[in-house]
C-alpha cells in the first residue's frame, strides 16, 4: 500500500449522506485536540491534506481520502472543542451514525495523547469498539513530548486505564519527529489486506 499516493476524497456532514463502503475501511476517531490531523498528514506523507487548524475540534466533517485505492476516514473530534450542544450533538450523530452503519470496518485506529490519562470520552470510544467488536488500535500521539522513559510509563498506565484486550496494537506516535508512523502504516496496510 503506497501511502505517497494520497488525496482528499469527499467530505460528509451527516451520516445520511455517507456512501456505502466500497472496500476496506481504516478509521480515525481521537479527542479535537489530540492531533488527528497531523497524524494523518504524516501518514499519508502530505502537510495540508489533513486541514490542521488552531482551533482544536476544527473537523466537523466525516472526511474520506484516498490512499492507495484504500478509504482512509477521518472523523470529528469528540470532547473541548467550544461549539454549541447542536453542534455536539450533530457530531456525535456522525460518528455513531457512522459506526452503526454496515462498512468494511478494517481498523479503527483511536488516537489518544500520550500526555494525559485517558479522559472519560476516550475510555468510552474504546469500550465501544471493544463491545462492537470492531478491530482497533490506539495510536498515543505526541510521544515527542515525553522522553523515552515517561513514555513507556504513559503507555502502561494508558493501558491499564483502557483495560485493553490482549494483543490490542498500542503505537506510541509522533507528528513531529514520525515516531511510530511506519509503524502504523504497516498496521494499517496488514488490516487492508486481511
Amino acid at each position: 500500500m503506497n501511502f505517497h499516493n494520497a488525496s482528499f476524497k469527499a467530505a460528509y456532514g451527516t451520516s445520511a449522506q455517507l456512501p456505502a463502503s466500497t472496500g476496506p475501511e481504516v478509521s480515525f476517531a481521537g479527542r479535537s485536540n489530540v492531533g488527528k490531523s497531523s497524524l494523518l498528514n504524516k501518514l499519508m506523507y502530505r502537510k495540508g491534506l489533513a486541514k490542521v487548524s488552531a482551533t482544536p475540534g476544527k473537523t466537523a466533517t466525516i472526511n474520506f481520502y484516498d490512499v492507495d485505492g484504500h478509504d482512509l476516514v477521518d472523523l470529528p473530534g469528540y470532547g473541548f472543542a467550544k461549539v454549541s450542544k447542536s453542534e455536539k450533538n450533530r457530531w456525535s450523530e456522525l460518528i455513531e451514525g457512522y459506526y452503526n452503519q454496515d462498512r468494511d470496518f478494517a481498523l479503527v485506529v483511536s488516537l489518544i495523547d500520550i500526555r494525559h490519562d485517558p479522559s472519560a470520552l476516550d475510555r468510552n470510544m474504546v469500550r465501544f469498539l471493544q463491545d462492537a467488536e470492531l478491530p482497533f488500535a490506539i495510536a498515543l500521539t505526541k510521544a515527542d513530548k515525553l522522553s523515552k522513559q515517561q513514555q513507556q510509563k504513559q503507555r502502561a498506565a494508558i493501558k491499564k486505564a483502557l483495560d485493553l484486550p490482549k494483543g490490542t496494537p498500542i503505537v506510541a506516535t509522533s507528528s513531529e519527529k514520525g515516531d511510530g508512523i511506519d509503524e502504523l502504516r504497516t498496521l494499517i496496510a496488514s488490516a487492508m489486506e486481511g
